[in-house]
């Protein structure tokens, strides 16, 4: 089994100058940037450079977000795409008031469709493998804090925990494809991974269209597959955590060179709110009914779909760095690059050793 350890741990050490980049498509509303670079000697075998022809981009906005693609292709597939992210639209966002998870939330129906299922199913499995620091059925503990999808009451420990006996992965279950509530009180909220699974669900899409070449990226969350225009791997840039609501700060902490991966980030830094002088994010810990409080800034994590990787990076921010190197040590096929706080000055980096041979060095 791969052990992740801590001797990758950096202080304020990899600060990457926004000029060293020729090229930067900014992500405004995620926690990272793509860059291209031309004199790169990082190729990938038997791929080089698009032709003018075959670069076709597409952006919009989706799930509350801005998405960016990229891929190789003669033919524009923007219309087809489009309607892919409405489809997961309409299943999985709980502020489309037509939508699937919507209908579930209000007991309308308990019937969820195919894109339900797997996310269900997926969310089930990570919150196992997290100790439900990841659990979908949140939404109402959200919506208290103010981050949800309907307003929020007044806040009170009372409040809270009333709120939290309808909080847990165990009370509620997929059974003869039906969404089985212990309560109808209950409501789930997939937010913390259906910008993932859109991201998997484009990504899909083109490779029906034969499309290996490609990257997909909505509000952040991204999946890269074989070589960008210039015929070398994707470069992802992590930037530098620091409270700002507007998403316009954009120091670099590090860039990443990819391919054949998936990548989302997490952090608290960009959704927040400040009342009475107390600041509140908005990663909420199903288990305690409050705002994480832990040291990780940002939670950024790799695997090979996005609806996986997003749902790790949130779970990440929930348990903290000892907790969440713990379950990476457990699930060797994702890896993860935290940066995190060390006293009110200092911030510190740790990564998977996997993720070294990614980093692109100054």
């Amino acid at each position: 089994m791969k052990q992740n350890t801590q001797d990758d741990t950096k202080v304020n050490k990899h600060k990457l100058k926004i000029q060293h980049i020729i090229f930067l498509i900014i992500l405004v509303c995620g926690t990272v940037y793509v860059a291209y670079e031309n004199n790169s000697q990082t190729t990938i075998k038997n791929t080089g450079s698009w032709s003018e022809n075959s670069i076709q981009k597409c952006h919009g906005n989706i799930f509350g977000t801005i998405y960016n693609i990229t891929y190789k292709s003669n033919i524009n597939l923007h219309a087809e795409i489009s309607k892919v992210l409405t489809d997961v639209d309409n299943s999985l966002s709980p502020f489309n008031k037509k939508s699937n998870i919507t209908a579930i939330n209000n007991n309308e129906t308990n019937i969820p469709d195919e894109r339900m299922i797997e996310v269900f199913n997926l969310a089930k499995e990570v919150s196992q493998k997290t100790d439900g620091a990841f659990d979908i059925t949140v939404a109402p503990l959200v919506n208290l804090w103010g981050f949800g999808f309907e307003n929020s009451e007044s806040i009170s420990s009372t409040n809270i925990d009333s709120i939290r006996n309808l909080i847990g992965f165990e009370k509620v279950k997929l059974e003869d494809n039906k969404i089985i509530k212990q309560s109808p009180q209950i409501k789930l909220d997939c937010s913390a991974i259906a910008k993932g699974y859109g991201v998997d669900a484009v990504g899909k899409y083109l490779e029906t269209k034969g499309i290996n070449d490609y990257m997909v990226e909505i509000g952040g969350e991204i999946r890269c597959r074989g070589c960008n225009p210039n015929g070398i791997r994707w470069r992802i840039g992590i930037t530098n955590p620091q409270d700002d609501i507007s998403g316009k700060q954009s120091e670099i902490e590090q860039v990443l060179e990819l391919t054949d991966i998936s990548l989302a980030t997490s952090g608290n830094y960009r959704n927040y709110y400040i009342k009475d002088n107390q600041k509140y994010a908005h990663t909420i810990d199903p288990r305690t009914g409050y705002p994480v409080q832990h040291n990780i800034l940002s939670s950024t994590v790799l695997a090979s779909d996005c609806a996986t990787a997003d749902a790790y990076a949130t779970a990440f921010m929930v348990l903290g760095l000892d907790s969440a190197i713990q379950v990476l040590n457990n699930n060797p096929d994702i890896n993860a690059f935290f940066i995190y706080s060390i006293d009110s000055l200092r911030t510190g980096v740790w990564h998977s050793p996997a993720i070294t041979k990614m980093i692109l060095e100054n």
